[in-house]
């Protein structure tokens, strides 16, 4: 009997800032363990173990989501992952990190983002563009589609956060 493997998934989903360069918006994303800041999904991100900024460094990531809407009452349910960052790049402005252990469904999981320069507009109005691919494994229970869904707005959400920071300042 012939065992079927089911192909990686991968996508890449990106969001351009009009009026923010890359080395404006990098900060952000090269603190690994302040994600919750950005990430409106995510409810709390610290540092588990390794050297900040370095390949290696581990954090906790996790999320509260609310009880299911079928009117049953229920109980919040908290979604957690450990992630290691494998690669960063100050220079390039890129990040890659892979999720370890979970309660999500993840068997493995590696994601890059990237700020790159746009090129649209003229020189002063270039901005940039935060690129974020994965490759995962099927997730059972989970279709392709939605889960690209999910990280695209997740994008749109810690792009807009960003923006506000930015602007703020």
């Amino acid at each position: 009997m012939a065992i079927e493997s089911q192909p990686i998934w991968e996508a890449k989903v990106s969001k351009k800032l009009n009026k923010h360069k890359p080395e404006d918006v990098w900060p952000f994303l090269e603190d690994f363990c302040s994600f919750n800041k950005w990430l409106p999904s995510i409810d709390t991100c610290y540092k588990v173990g390794g050297v900040e900024g370095r390949p290696g460094l581990v954090r906790y990531c996790a999320a509260t989501l609310p009880p299911p809407p079928d009117g049953n009452g229920g109980e919040e349910t908290i979604k957690w992952c450990h992630e290691r960052l494998l690669e960063v790049d100050p220079i390039k402005k890129y990040l890659s990190y892979d999720v370890l252990d979970n309660n999500m469904g993840f068997k493995s999981y590696k994601s890059t983002l990237e700020v790159l320069p746009s090129m649209d507009g003229d020189d002063d109005q270039k901005g940039c563009l935060i690129e974020w691919s994965f490759f995962a494994d099927p997730i059972e229970g989970l279709r392709f589609e939605d889960m690209v869904a999910y990280l695209d707005s997740c994008l749109q959400g810690m792009a807009e956060n960003i923006e506000r920071a930015l602007e703020n300042k």
